[in-house]
């Protein structure tokens, strides 16, 4: 480990977090590197450092400190040693293990990547976890924003966002769709138009199953209802398809004792309602228009209900498959109706990486918006929280900006740490301070009679209520 990183030194009296054997060792002093972020960044991260600091003065009387350590990325990194994304900004995010970062710019058509994509792709942070729940208070669309209390579980290295495509009319371009068309596709009706660009959709075995095995873990651990694999499996048969079935795989290989699926529970929960059903009455319960079935599509049908009541039917019968996590599936376009009618029905919803984007900022448009919308990117021993929201630069440096995003990922950090008594106290005072109608222009203009604070202001109140 180094002494110094990007020219600064170390905090003093601080130690580094060690992880080993799954878990994490976190002293009462660790060092924990942040980046300010751009934009407004500087703003929310100012507010939100005196609102932590605050919090674990309070939560533990002295006993613990964080020791906080600036490194550097975005616009103050390449303004201050030419480069977007530093070297040793991410050897620090890894030699001290948890690290915390406002939002980041990436100019379009700057000819750089997005930077946050770059640290999920080089810490290998595969899981982007986003808690979406309703706060009292906060402005809403939507009637009932309290019914939305779901954590979404976002596959954070593949998919499109593997960054593996090729721009229209150029060599590469070329080659790749001769390729598709004269030898993949050849023969058929299918064909890639010449003046496309393409880009490769990537899902594999590695990046689903640690995915969905990181939510279901979360899912017993805290005692939540469901895990809700999100697909387009329909259309893409081979890679959102395969999410789907690997998802699966994990849920009944690896968490057998803890966990039904949908479909085993319709095929317990016919038995219960009426002991003295058929396997072949069942099946025509699970599938309507069985008789339209070929022999082929019947008999594994009664092999796959006798399978189910054979291998738990005594371990999952008689109730005890309603106290199991439930695995079930949706199409990624029905989930959008889904958290607006029926939010209530779901916990978990683990995504490929584009499913998972899109539903993110959806559900929290329900409870406020990204302006309270928290993050957190997580691999195997390494985990960075963030913003969510952009850097909006025209609001740079006038103290304006709701710093919530920042201070609720705050809230996953302690409690990551295991610090949930300052966890707690952020959390509390935040919706209080809301309740109070004591809010950034974002919500008081949503809001009769609150008071337009500054975000410096909103912090202070913060910690006054703390």
């Amino acid at each position: 480990m180094q002494t110094s990183y990007n020219g600064l030194t170390l905090p003093e009296g601080g130690e580094a977090i060690q992880y080993a054997n799954g878990k994490y060792s976190v002293p009462d002093h660790p060092i924990i590197p942040f980046i300010e972020g751009d934009g407004t960044g500087r703003d929310i991260w100012r507010a939100s450092r005196r609102v932590f600091d605050a919090a674990v003065e309070k939560a533990y009387g002295g006993k613990r400190a964080v020791k906080w350590f600036e490194i550097y990325a975005g616009e103050k990194a390449y303004r201050e040693f030419k480069n977007w994304l530093p070297d040793d900004s991410v050897k620090a995010a890894t030699d001290f293990r948890v690290s915390i970062k406002g939002p980041l710019t990436t100019p379009v058509g700057g000819g750089i990547r997005s930077l946050n994509v770059a640290l999920r792709q080089i810490m290998d942070l595969y899981a982007c976890v986003r808690p979406v729940k309703y706060y009292t208070g906060v402005p809403s669309p939507v009637k009932r924003p309290e019914k939305l209390d779901v954590v979404i579980f976002r596959e954070n290295t593949e998919d499109v966002y593997a960054g593996v495509e090729f721009k229209e009319g150029t060599a590469d371009a070329k080659r790749l769709i001769s390729f598709l068309n004269d030898d993949l596709l050849k023969g058929g009706k299918k064909r890639v138009r010449e003046d496309s660009g393409v880009g490769i959709k990537p899902i594999s075995i590695t990046g689903t199953k640690r995915l969905v095995r990181y939510a279901i873990r979360h899912a017993v651990a805290n005692g939540l209802k469901s895990v809700t694999l999100v697909h387009k499996g329909n259309i893409q048969k081979f890679t959102e398809g395969a999410f789907r079935e690997w998802g699966y795989e994990v849920a009944v290989e690896e968490f057998r004792g803890d966990v039904v699926t949908e479909r085993e529970s319709w095929i317990l929960g016919n038995v219960e309602a009426n002991p003295g059903l058929t396997v072949e009455q069942n099946a025509a319960m699970i599938e309507p228009g069985l008789e339209f079935g070929n022999d082929d599509f019947r008999k594994a049908l009664y092999a796959e209900i006798q399978g189910v009541l054979d291998s738990i039917g005594k371990s999952h019968g008689n109730g005890q498959w309603k106290k199991k996590v439930l695995i079930n599936d949706r199409i990624a376009d029905s989930i959008f109706q889904q958290v607006i009618i029926r939010p209530e029905e779901y916990s978990i919803l683990a995504c490929p990486n584009l499913n998972g984007d899109y539903i993110s900022d959806a559900c929290a448009a329900q409870v406020g918006g990204l302006g309270i919308a928290p993050g957190a990117n997580i691999g195997d021993g390494y985990a960075v929280f963030e913003a969510t929201h952009g850097t909006a630069p025209k609001y740079a440096d006038k103290d304006v900006i709701n710093p919530g995003s920042v201070m609720l990922s705050g809230v996953m950090m302690f409690e990551f740490l295991g610090w949930p008594e300052a966890a707690k106290l952020i959390e509390t005072s935040l919706e209080k301070t809301i309740q109070q109608k004591f809010v950034t222009y974002d919500f008081e203009r949503q809001m009769q009679g609150a008071t337009k604070v500054k975000t410096s202001e909103f912090a202070t109140k913060m910690i006054g209520n703390m």
